[in-house]
């Protein structure tokens, strides 16, 4: 079992920035392909950006390539995502969702655990 807890959201104007973090239970944290997805009021949940388990391989959703960037730190069951540039665009509750796996994935409906979603907010 797994526990994930989002922080670092909030409100922030268009070209600001913010980092997401996302702490984890557990002792088997490093066993578990991390992926940060979100969803906008009446719009589906998205992809955003996943890392594998030893941060070798990432991935991003094109609307967010060179933008934000995805990392973790296994020693302290945390994963992050800086989050530059944002756009009103961006504005979503985030989730941080944690999948056992060997290589990244994409899917939402393929990881395991979820957590409780943080707000961000980009004012024009």
């Amino acid at each position: 079992q797994v526990q994930l807890v989002e922080s670092g959201g909030g409100l922030v104007q268009a070209g600001g920035c913010l980092r997401l973090s996302c702490a984890a239970s557990g002792r088997t944290f490093s066993s578990y392909a991390m992926g940060w997805f979100r969803r906008a009021p009446g719009k589906e949940r998205e992809f955003v950006a996943a890392i594998s388990r030893n941060s070798g391989v990432t991935r991003y959703a094109d609307n967010v390539k060179g933008r934000f960037t995805v990392s973790r730190t296994n020693a302290k069951n945390l994963v992050y995502l800086q989050m530059n540039s944002l756009k009103p665009e961006d504005t979503a509750v985030y989730y941080c969702a944690a999948v056992l796996a060997t290589s990244i994935v994409a899917t939402p409906g393929t990881y395991d655990y979820w957590g409780q979603g943080t707000q961000v907010t980009v004012s024009s």
